[in-house]
This record gives structure tokens, C-alpha cells and sequence, in this order.
């Protein structure tokens, strides 16, 4: 009999390599087992993957999903939940949901009109449907994985039949969505009566060499404040090189920095504590100095909930375990609110933790993804970055970002910028360069379209570009002034629009300047404009998009529901596209 390639234990595979690798062979095996004649195209059984991704993870993992499907003799159809109408929903019989979850517990913007129908009172059963769904999210939010947990609900509720539970990852999502994949896939195979041919010749999706795992290690040529030294805030513009990585990227994608936390924060938490930081802790299945795990391994500035929760057990502090108890999320928000790990630590000092105990309660240490402001075309060697320094006094102390602070501070000549791109699809310049785009993007919000106008000076395109920026104040915030009074004098630059909100006494913001001009906008919209935001996802995205619907309504004289329904064209077209945090 046959037997399944085997994989030698000291080949030199990651776990995650190996996982797919295992989950391809077994695919391939069980087919040529099954039968090696080639059957007719309809014998084969379709899978539909439909994929809700606000920074492209979700769509990277349904694309790893339609490879697996293949090598199992299925015929995988990938689409993004915005390319789906219901009523082909109704039709699918299996069915994979992969979704992150964006911002408190929300669907991502491209899931965002599927979910609304599905989850009307108006849905049609879905009896015909067997699923499985898979959850990407963060702990360090409240409602972790939200959106899958709704989808896979809603399913259940619709009469959907649940073929494998879902699996919900936090950020370290690898492994988990592997093992999900390689099960649930093979178990809709299992029954399907083919015997197609795996072609093993054919390509399977390349991963880039410079990945999260493998990140790489970039030297920071340029950093440079763009803001006044009288700002009430810092703001940076860094240049990396990649010269040599064999890495590219596109206008619209973002740079994944991974970054190490402050020698100084460091030292306070083992002082607070009460070690020295020479002591050894296994890490992940090596043992590692305490103060370089701290460094380099650990979360040490946002306090995990298991901290919190634990702070309050140990201390018994009235009021911290009466907002636990209550469940309030945003009473235990206001009262986090400038709070830091090492702040818990001082506040509550017959708290003793061992460097064990500590370490269980702490979270790895994430990248922070940042939009790039340059066009890989225009810099095919060097990736910028427009990065707001957080600092800031609270709680007695003075407090500092992991990582903009890491890049304004830490790194020199002798440093690597550890790093990885996240392509970004969607959010991209529009193809036809004879198309007006309308480009929403205050404070650091700029930086992609810093990049959009370098990418459309180099197609030579003729369309019309449109920016609306604001800051604080125009003497001291206004970044990148020269090169965008120069893009305005080349005619690049079509119309630039300007919110300072604190150069006058009535604070004047970017969703203001669209009212303004609302009627323009509605016309550039009405010519087949793109039109993207970029920035603050709480409050500016949301006013933005308010004042976009009631321009659309004003101007094309429609009524409420009328201009949502053109709203949602304009996503479904990907002619209105965000790129928020």
C-alpha cells in the first residue's frame, strides 16, 4: 500500500512549514490513493471561502486555505465577503469564514454589508450550508474574535450546519489557523466522491522569504522631525533600507516594525519586584536572562487582563475588584486610562510577583504596523514612515510608546529595524490613472497619500487628486508642507484643503472642509472618484463618514437610505476605501 511522504524530524522545516507541508502531502496521498484517472470537472466538490480582512491576514489565510483545498482534490472559489451578494450565499453547500475583528468587536469594512444581511430579520435559512469558521483577533481587546463569534452564531441560528467548532487565534495566529486548516479541510474532502489528479507540478503561493517570523533587518538611514519644535506633539519621518532584502511593495501597504521595549521601563518593573534581571526563565523552550525577555519577548506596557485581575486578587483593592466585578468595560477603561503595567506595580507595592508568576501573566510582544508613506516605485530601496512619538506625563511618571519612541530613540548605526510588509489590496491607487481620487487623511493619516501622489507623479497619470489634511495647528503641524505646496504648483495636486483645528476659536476638522465643498465632492464622486480615509478609526473615520453620506444625499437630492445604498456601491466598487486604527 501507498504510503504517506514522511517529513525527517531533523529536516529543516519550521513547525508552521512543516504543518502545511504535512497537511500537502496527506492531501496528495489520499488522492492518488483514491484514484489516479483524471473525472470530469463537475464530479469535483467546490468549497467557498469567503474572507472578512481589515490588514490583509484573513485574506492571506483563505488564499493558504485554497492551496490545502487543491492538493485534496477540491475546487476552492476565495472571495472577499463584499464580492457576495445573499442570495449566493443561500446557494453555497460548504462554506469557510475566515474574519478578523476590527476595532470594538466590528466586522471588518469589506464583511461589513454581508454581515448587515445576513443579520437582518429578512435572511433566508441557510439549511443548505455546511460550515466552519475561523477567527482571527487580540486578547488585549475586550470582545476577542467578535466577528467570528457572530458569523458563526448567526450561521448556527440561520440553520447552517457546524461541520468543525470554530477556532479563534489571537495574534500569534499561525499554528492554530494551520491546524484548522489541515482538519476541516480533509473532513469535507473525506466524503467527496472525486478522484481528481493532483498536479504537483503546479506552483504553490510563494511566501515572501521576509515574513513576521522572519522579519527583516532593515538599517534606519533618515529620522527627522517634521513637525515645529514648539509642536504640542512630535512627529517623525524615517527612512529604512531594504536594499538587498528582495522586497518590494506597493502604495497603500503597511511596514510591520518589531520593536524592543525601553531599558529603563525595564528596570523599574524588576526593581519593583524585586529581582535583578540576571535570573533565568524559560521562554518558550529556552531559558533566557529575565531582563532580556522583558526586553525583547514581553508586552510590559499595556497590562494584560490577566495582570489586572490578578493585581486585584492579590491586593484586594475595593474599588479595582468593584469594576471587575461589574463588568463595566468602560469604567475599567477610564480606569486604565494612562495606566501602564509598571503603574499597577507602584500603585499596589505588598503586591510580590516572582519572575515566573510575572511572566505568566504577560503577553508576547507585537509588531506595530505602520502605513508607508512612499511609493515602492518611486523608492524601490527604501521604505518612509511618518510616526507620531507618543510621550506623555501620568500617574507621576513620564510615559513613552513602545515603538515610536523605540525608533525615535533607540535606534542608531549599530541597531537593525526589524521589519515586514503587510500588503494592503484594496487600498491602493486606482488602475485607471484618468480617475479623480479624494483622499481624507489628517495628522499622520497623510502618510499613504504622501505615497498615492508619489505613485501617480510616476504613472503620469492625469487624473485629479484631491487632499484634504489637518493637524493642531498650521505653524507647527503642517508636515511635509514644501512637498505638497510643490505638488499644488506642478498641478499633481489638483485641490488641498486645510483643517487646522486650533488656529481659530470654532475648531474646524477634515469632515467640516467636506461640507464646505460638498457638492464638488459629490461631483468628482458622481465622475467615477475614488475616495479614501486614513487615520483615527473611533472618531474622525466616523464623522467622515457621516458627513460623506449627508453630502451624498444633499447633493444627488436623495434620501437616507438612498445615499446608504450609494455609500455601499462605492465599497462594493472599492471606490470608497479606509485605511484606519
Amino acid at each position: 500500500m501507498m504510503k504517506t511522504p514522511h517529513i525527517p524530524l531533523d529536516a529543516p522545516y519550521s513547525a508552521n512549514q512543516r504543518a502545511w507541508l504535512s497537511g500537502f502531502f496527506a492531501g496528495m496521498h489520499t488522492q492518488m490513493v483514491q484514484n489516479t484517472s483524471t473525472v470530469n470537472q463537475t464530479d469535483v466538490r467546490v468549497i467557498n471561502i469567503l474572507y472578512g480582512s481589515q490588514t490583509g491576514n484573513a485574506e492571506a489565510v483563505a488564499n493558504d486555505a485554497a492551496t490545502i483545498a487543491k492538493t485534496h482534490g477540491l475546487k476552492p472559489i476565495v472571495k472577499s465577503m463584499d464580492e457576495v451578494e445573499i442570495d449566493a450565499l443561500n446557494a453555497m453547500e460548504y462554506l469557510l469564514i475566515i474574519t478578523s475583528t476590527y476595532g470594538e468587536g466590528e466586522m471588518p469594512d469589506n464583511a461589513q454589508m454581508l454581515w448587515d444581511a445576513v443579520a437582518s430579520d429578512a435572511a433566508p435559512k441557510l439549511a443548505n450550508i455546511k460550515y466552519s469558521v475561523l477567527a482571527l483577533g487580540d486578547t488585549s481587546y475586550d470582545l476577542f474574535c467578535q466577528a467570528g463569534k457572530d458569523w458563526d452564531m448567526r450561521l448556527s441560528e440561520l440553520g447552517a450546519t457546524r461541520i468543525y467548532d470554530r477556532t479563534d487565534c489571537d495574534v500569534d495566529f499561525e499554528e492554530p489557523a494551520q491546524h484548522w486548516l489541515t482538519t476541516v479541510i480533509p473532513q469535507i474532502a473525506g466524503g467527496a466522491s472525486t478522484s481528481a489528479v493532483i498536479d504537483i507540478s503546479a506552483p504553490v503561493n510563494e511566501k515572501p522569504q521576509y515574513n513576521r517570523k522572519n522579519p527583516f533587518p532593515g538599517k534606519l538611514l533618515v529620522n527627522r522631525i517634521v513637525t515645529d519644535p514648539k509642536s504640542s506633539k512630535e512627529t517623525r519621518h524615517y527612512e529604512i533600507s531594504i536594499a538587498g532584502s528582495g522586497l518590494s511593495y506597493e502604495a497603500g501597504d503597511a511596514l510591520c516594525v518589531i520593536p524592543t521595549n525601553c531599558p529603563d521601563l525595564v528596570a523599574d518593573i524588576l526593581k519593583s519586584i524585586g529581582c535583578r534581571g540576571d535570573e533565568e526563565e524559560p521562554v518558550n523552550g529556552e531559558l533566557m536572562l529575565l531582563a532580556e525577555a522583558l526586553r525583547t519577548r514581553f508586552e510590559i506596557k499595556l497590562p494584560s487582563k490577566e495582570f489586572v485581575e490578578e493585581i486585584a486578587k492579590r491586593s484586594g483593592d475595593q474599588e479595582l475588584n468593584g469594576i471587575l466585578a461589574g463588568g463595566d468595560k468602560e469604567e475599567l477603561a477610564a480606569y486604565l486610562w494612562g495606566r501602564d503595567m509598571l503603574d499597577l506595580l507602584l500603585q499596589f507595592p505588598q503586591v510580590e510577583f516572582s519572575a515566573a508568576e510575572l511572566i505568566r501573566l504577560l503577553k508576547p510582544l507585537q509588531h506595530r504596523a505602520y502605513s508607508i508613506s512612499s511609493s515602492g516605485k518611486v523608492h524601490p530601496e527604501t521604505v518612509h514612515l511618518t510616526v507620531a512619538s507618543v510621550r506623555y506625563e501620568s500617574h507621576g511618571r513620564q510615559h513613552k510608546g513602545v515603538c515610536s519612541t523605540f525608533l525615535a530613540d533607540r535606534v542608531d548605526s549599530n541597531t537593525y529595524v526589524h521589519c515586514f510588509f503587510t500588503p494592503n489590496k484594496v487600498f491602493r491607487v486606482p488602475e485607471d490613472n484618468n480617475l479623480p481620487m479624494v483622499m481624507v487623511g489628517p495628522g499622520t493619516g497623510l502618510a499613504p497619500f504622501r505615497a498615492f501622489l508619489q505613485e501617480r507623479q510616476f504613472r503620469k497619470a492625469s487624473g485629479k487628486n484631491w487632499l484634504f489634511f489637518g493637524d493642531r495647528n498650521a505653524a507647527t503641524d503642517f508636515m511635509y508642507r514644501e512637498e505638497l505646496e510643490a505638488m499644488q504648483d506642478s498641478g499633481l495636486l489638483t485641490r488641498l484643503d486645510l483643517a487646522f483645528s486650533r488656529d481659530q476659536e470654532a475648531k474646524i476638522y477634515v469632515q467640516d472642509k467636506m461640507r464646505e465643498n460638498g457638492l464638488e465632492l459629490f461631483t468628482w464622486l458622481e465622475n467615477g472618484g475614488y475616495f479614501f480615509v486614513c487615520g483615527d478609526a473611533y472618531r474622525m473615520a466616523k464623522d467622515v463618514d457621516k458627513a460623506l453620506h449627508d453630502i451624498i444625499a444633499e447633493h444627488g437630492k436623495l434620501t437616507g437610505q438612498q445615499a446608504v445604498n450609494y455609500v455601499n456601491q462605492l465599497k462594493k466598487d472599492k471606490r470608497y476605501v479606509r485605511d484606519v486604527y
